[in-house]
């Protein structure tokens, strides 16, 4: 029922108006279709190469204490 009634309202559009709604459709057609493959296309963060970057990095099993010591370091060769 709405289709014939979107449809009857088309029709009583001048050719010109008639262009610019179809060409409106096809803007609001690939603005969405883009959305949703955006949406299928977004992968797991565990799938992405910096996961598990540093997994065998001894001296970051600490990481709290690695950073202090890495500032310590910094700091003290701002202050000299």
């Amino acid at each position: 029922m709405e289709n014939k009634r979107f449809y009857n309202k088309f029709e009583s559009l001048p050719i010109e108006a008639q262009k610019q709604v179809m060409a409106f459709i096809d803007f609001l057609q690939k603005k969405y279709e883009s959305k949703s493959r955006k949406i299928q296309q977004i992968k797991s963060i565990t799938d992405k190469k910096f996961v598990g970057l540093w997994k065998n990095r001894d001296d970051l099993i600490e990481s709290s204490a690695w950073v202090r010591n890495l500032r310590k370091k910094e700091w003290a060769e701002i202050g000299e």
